[in-house]
C-alpha cells in the first residue's frame, strides 16, 4: 500500500520534473532522475505529526514557512473587518439610492426612466437588501468596464482625432490665402 503525499505542491513539482526528464537523454536525464528520486523520497517521508518533512537543504524562508504552518491555524477574515465591510457596502448603496432620487425630475411622468429606475431600486431594497447590494456591485463593475472601454477608445482616437482638425485648419487657411 502506497501512502498518498500530503503536499500537492511538491507532488505537482515532482510530476513536472518527471515529464521533463522523459524528454531528455544521457547525463541530463540521469541528473533529473536523481533529483526526482530525492523529491519523491522527501514527498513520502511523513513524521509522526503527519506533516511532510522539510528538506535539510531548504532555504531559510521555506523552513520558516513550514514552522509557521505547523504552529498556527489558518485564520479566516476577522469578524470586525467583515462587519466594517458590510456597513460600508450598505452606506454606499444608500448613498447611491439618494443620488438616483436627486436625479429624478420634480415633474417626472409615470414612464420617466429615472423615476422608474429609482422605484425599482427602492422596491428591491425593501424586498431584499442583500440582493440590492449585489446588484449595485454588479452594475458598478459594468459601469467601470464601460468607462475603461471608452477611455481606451479615446486613447486610440486621440492622436488621429487631433491630426484631423489640424489638417482642416491648414486647409481653411490655404483657401483664405487664395
Amino acid at each position: 500500500m502506497t501512502t498518498q503525499p500530503q503536499d500537492p505542491v511538491r507532488q505537482a513539482h515532482a510530476d513536472a520534473l518527471a515529464r521533463r526528464a522523459a524528454q531528455h537523454t544521457g547525463t541530463a536525464r540521469q541528473l533529473m532522475d536523481a533529483r526526482l528520486q530525492q523529491l519523491r523520497a522527501a514527498l513520502h517521508a511523513v513524521p509522526a505529526q503527519g506533516r511532510p518533512v522539510v528538506e535539510a537543504a531548504a532555504a531559510p524562508l521555506t523552513r520558516l514557512l513550514a514552522y509557521i504552518t505547523q504552529h498556527t491555524a489558518a485564520p479566516g477574515e476577522l469578524k470586525a473587518v467583515r462587519d466594517y465591510r458590510g456597513t460600508w457596502q450598505r452606506l454606499g448603496v444608500e448613498q447611491r439610492l439618494t443620488q438616483t432620487l436627486q436625479k429624478v425630475p420634480d415633474n417626472a411622468g409615470p414612464l420617466n426612466t429615472q423615476r422608474l429606475l429609482h422605484q425599482a431600486l427602492t422596491l428591491m431594497r425593501s424586498a431584499s437588501p442583500a440582493y440590492l447590494q449585489h446588484f449595485m456591485a454588479h452594475a458598478e463593475a459594468l459601469l467601470a468596464l464601460e468607462q475603461l472601454g471608452q477611455s481606451a477608445q479615446q486613447g486610440q482616437k486621440g492622436p488621429a482625432g487631433s491630426a484631423a482638425p489640424a489638417s482642416k485648419k491648414t486647409g481653411s487657411r490655404s483657401s483664405r490665402a487664395s
